[in-house]
């Protein structure tokens, strides 16, 4: 049995998030767990509310509340939203917790201590009309780079280059949009990354399955133009994680915080010791998982992100983990997504643009989601949602290939030999053949799970699907019954395993509608089919069975076109 450690891209507090940011990575994060966890390994799956730096001070302002009662309220919001996609968190914790402010501040002086930290006194960008220092995403502009013209303080959400406040033509701040700015000195940390350039290139370099994309952007940020440069790691901000070494005070970074960036990432770790407390574990229990010197030298450890993501955690968290000298775990595995862009723009949750969380439950089953979103997620490429490429995927794959097909098998078994598993007759040369395909697409489908290829997995299942389907089109026991019941049965008792079988499969991509399949096959054996034969004699004659209400109803017309309607504009 393997050792997976998994997490996923922790999303900002600052509001529910739309589906681009779900399939980025959350989702694809979960399907990884769900695999493995269905081939009986041991899993950790973590996730958090990242609740620090401006994006929570702006959305706390806009929504006039104190912003810790804001990120407590968030932080159920989207804990339960995650709940309706079924994603299978072990633990969904905060960025605000104490296990993270005492690790953050534990990190921060183990770096200090090894020389990695200095102190910088630099110019930032004041506002006078507000009255302070506008750090990160308190001061919007056009990017240097593309020239987009709401890039960010910290990064251009464009093409994601990191940038500094300083950095941005024609600079405003974010909260009264006032361009009376101007640059006053201020004294931070830095953590030396330049020092570790080395050290990073040739860990990088030795990780040959990682995505392109993920290598590629880890490599341009390492050598393009001047290289990797030192990064602030403290701001002049009200909200966050106390500067400190260690348990001790930080002289001349009074009143100052950790930057979002240093302290989110470490939460990985700190939400392991959140799911401990929370389970009356004990610090063993969480350290098995990230300390090498305590067991977690046999953890394959996987993180799961957008692109726009990558440079952190390749280069600025493996710098923390590295810098402190000690035995944590690093990633083993980055999978890393492009995006998925809305009807021909951007999904954007700070312009309230595309399809949100909590919106598309309101609309549809999780699973419609859930199959759409990983069947096209943007691996190779950006990816486009449109309504009718939703519309036409889910009634085709979900709807008339696997929904019709357990509703066909288990209405005609009702019809001819009530609801049980018949007996009668022998597999055939048919049965056998199926048999054979099916072991050779389930290794595939294996493969391509183990490897993280979301969209050829999601092929896979689907092809495995068909051939369920293509058999009873071939063997015809509507037809066979007029003339051979007895192997009529036989097909109707191979229909019926396929059922379970692909209740078992499909349970990493539409976990409700596998729940639903199992619990009409009246059956817990949720056994991975290592033998497919054995598999497909799993229901034994005599076993009682129910007709399922229908698994996936067909999207209309109608409701396509209001829906399109209905997200066409902005999300208030």
């Amino acid at each position: 049995m393997a050792r997976i450690l998994i997490t996923s891209a922790i999303p900002y507090i600052n509001g529910i998030k739309h589906l681009g940011n779900l399939v980025g990575s959350q989702l694809p994060a979960d399907l990884y767990a769900r695999y493995n966890r269905g081939r009986g390994n041991e899993v950790m799956f973590l996730c958090a509310t990242d609740e620090h730096g401006t994006p929570a001070e702006l959305a706390a302002a806009k929504a006039n509340k104190p912003v810790d009662e804001f990120c407590a309220e968030m932080h159920g919001v989207q804990a339960e939203i995650a709940k309706g996609f079924g994603l299978s968190f072990d633990h969904f914790g905060r960025s605000s917790s104490p296990q993270n402010h005492k690790l953050t501040q534990h990190f921060a002086g183990k770096l200090a201590e090894n020389g990695l930290i200095r102190e910088v006194v630099e110019k930032q960008v004041y506002s006078n009309a507000d009255g302070r220092f506008l750090p990160d995403r308190y001061i919007e502009g056009t990017c240097p780079n593309c020239g987009f013209d709401k890039a960010r303080g910290d990064q251009c959400e464009e093409c994601t280059k990191q940038l500094d406040p300083t950095d941005l033509i024609d600079p405003r701040s974010a909260i009264s949009g006032s361009t009376d700015l101007e640059v006053r000195e201020t004294k931070h940390l830095y953590l030396c990354q330049s020092t570790l350039k080395d050290q990073l290139d040739e860990w990088i370099s030795s990780k040959h399955d990682w995505p392109i994309l993920t290598t590629s952007i880890a490599k341009k940020w390492l050598h393009d133009g001047d290289g990797l440069r030192d990064r602030g790691i403290t701001r002049d901000l009200d909200w966050g994680i106390s500067v400190k070494k260690g348990d001790q005070d930080w002289p001349g970074m009074e009143g100052k915080v950790f930057y979002v960036w240093f302290d989110a990432p470490i939460e990985y770790i700190a939400c392991a010791g959140e799911w401990a407390e929370a389970n009356g574990k004990s610090d063993a229990d969480w350290q098995r998982w990230w300390r090498t010197d305590k067991g977690a030298d046999d953890v394959k450890y996987v993180q799961f992100m957008g692109k726009d993501n990558v440079p952190f955690h390749t280069l600025s968290f493996p710098a923390t983990i590295l810098g402190s000298g000690e035995p944590w775990k690093l990633v083993d595995h980055l999978k890393s997504f492009n995006y998925l862009n809305y009807d021909g723009g951007q999904f954007s949750t700070s312009q309230g643009r595309g399809v949100f969380m909590d919106q598309a439950l309101e609309i549809l089953p999780a699973d419609y989601w859930r199959w759409w979103l990983l069947s096209h997620a943007p691996e190779s490429s950006d990816s486009e949602f449109t309504w009718e490429n939703f519309q036409q995927s889910v009634n085709k794959d979900l709807a008339d290939v696997l929904g019709n097909f357990v509703s066909r098998i288990t209405k005609f078994c009702r019809a001819k030999f009530g609801e049980a598993v018949p007996e009668g007759g022998e597999y055939g040369e048919q049965e056998q053949n199926l048999i054979a395909e099916l072991t050779t697409r389930i290794r595939a489908y294996e493969a391509q799970m183990e490897a993280m290829e979301v969209r050829k997995s999601a092929q896979e299942l689907r092809a495995i699907w068909v051939a369920g389907n293509e058999y009873l089109q071939s063997t015809a026991p509507w037809s066979t019954f007029k003339t051979d019941p007895a192997q009529a049965a036989a097909q109707v008792r191979m229909g019926l395993n396929l059922i379970r079988l692909y209740a078992v499969l499909s349970a990493p991509f539409i976990p409700t509608a596998s729940a639903s399949m199992l619990s009409a096959m009246n059956t817990l054996d949720t056994s991975w089919p290592d033998d497919v034969t054995a598999a497909l004699n799993a229901l034994p004659v005599g076993h009682e069975f129910s007709v399922p209400e229908v698994l996936f109803a067909k999207i209309t017309d109608d409701q396509r076109e209001d829906w399109q309607q209905r997200f066409s504009g902005v999300r208030d």
